[in-house]
């Protein structure tokens, strides 16, 4: 468990970073969160307060995919996946919310592979 401190620091520096974001219906906040053997984005309207779209790594449709990978490439995956999901409610810009996590290794490769699939940031 990390200490009062600690935990107070990461809220700090995720504040410090969603603070400047905000997203919108035509422009959601695509939200990144990694833990040790997770990762999890989703697609947040601000204005209304509400989740438009979700991926991670907890998903029935990636069971299959992601067995037996890395997990720089069940990022990608996932990433795959949300742009998927927010192509076919007619969303294809973002704004890209890596919270507290630095943008390098698997948040960077979900981000990259949202690209990819064709989402604009």
């Amino acid at each position: 468990m990390a200490s009062k401190k600690t935990l107070k620091i990461r809220e700090k520096r995720e504040k410090r970073t969603r603070v400047k974001l905000v997203g919108t219906q035509e422009k959601p906040r695509l939200s990144v969160f990694r833990s040790d053997k997770h990762i999890y984005a989703q697609a947040i309207n601000d204005a209304k307060a509400s989740t438009l779209a979700t991926a991670s790594t907890l998903c029935k449709e990636l069971a299959e995919k992601i067995k037996d990978k890395k997990k720089v490439d069940i990022a990608r995956e996932v990433g795959k996946l949300i742009a998927e999901r927010l192509k076919a409610i007619g969303i294809d810009k973002v704004v890209f919310d890596r919270g507290r996590f630095l943008y390098h290794g698997r948040v960077k490769a979900l981000a990259d592979a949202a690209r990819e699939s064709g989402l604009k940031f």
